[in-house]
């Protein structure tokens, strides 16, 4: 599988860094704040699941909406974003990231494989984790959510990069169902990320793989057996 010109294109949450503590639960956070109900994180992958609800702050709104709780995008927004990153930006729920590759396996796969992004994130907030967990590895470019008029499962952001390197085979690794149709839909190789730790695996994983998924895996830990040397 392996030629001089590939790329691997990485999602970030799910894939790169783990953000059960950090993304998924300020939805939860953010959702309490307004409305005084708890959600459970099975039910925000059911969204998840539904396609369409990659951004987090869009799905906090919708979850208040269902609960019959209008409140106005913005001001969501401003919620979600103070209990992410605290008070001082910097003591929030970002800080309960982690980084998912354990084995060093990016390390030895960069010698192969041009890195690069797209993310859900907006760039900013991708490039402070990837500089804080990923300083020793390159991933150009960086495409986050406000690089595209449309983001996933809209394949802009993919074709950016593909566009951007057009000499290069490129593969897309995600973790949701709007990752595996936006790599469809921009003609790219999708693998997928299947946490058998989640609520909802097997249908996560069944709809992935429904969109085409060439190959699934339960963490970027396993990558090196999709590409062996």
């Amino acid at each position: 599988m392996e030629t001089p010109g590939q790329m691997i294109v990485f999602d970030m949450d799910g894939v790169l860094v783990d953000v059960t503590e950090s993304y998924r639960e300020t939805i939860v956070q953010t959702v309490k704040h307004f409305s005084g109900h708890s959600i459970e994180r099975a039910a925000i992958q059911d969204y998840k699941n539904l396609g369409g609800w990659n951004n987090d702050w869009a799905l906090s709104q919708r979850i208040l909406a269902d609960f019959g709780i209008d409140i106005p995008y913005p001001t969501v927004v401003d919620a979600f974003q103070k209990i992410f990153f605290g008070p001082n930006r910097n003591d929030g729920l970002m800080q309960r990231e982690e980084w998912i590759d354990s084995t060093g396996s990016l390390g030895r796969l960069a010698a192969r494989f041009a890195f690069s992004v797209f993310t859900g994130r907006l760039r900013d907030e991708a490039q402070m984790t990837l500089d804080r967990f990923a300083a020793g590895l390159t991933f150009q470019p960086v495409v986050g959510d406000d690089d595209v008029s449309k983001g996933k499962p809209d394949p802009e952001g993919l074709l950016r990069i593909v566009n951007a390197n057009p000499a290069r085979r490129h593969w897309y690794i995600g973790d949701t169902v709007d990752d595996a149709r936006s790599a469809r839909a921009a003609g790219i190789p999708f693998i997928g990320v299947g946490h058998r730790r989640d609520e909802g695996h097997a249908k996560t994983v069944g709809l992935m793989e429904s969109e085409g998924a060439v190959a699934i895996i339960e963490s970027i830990n396993e990558l090196e057996k999709v590409f062996p040397a």
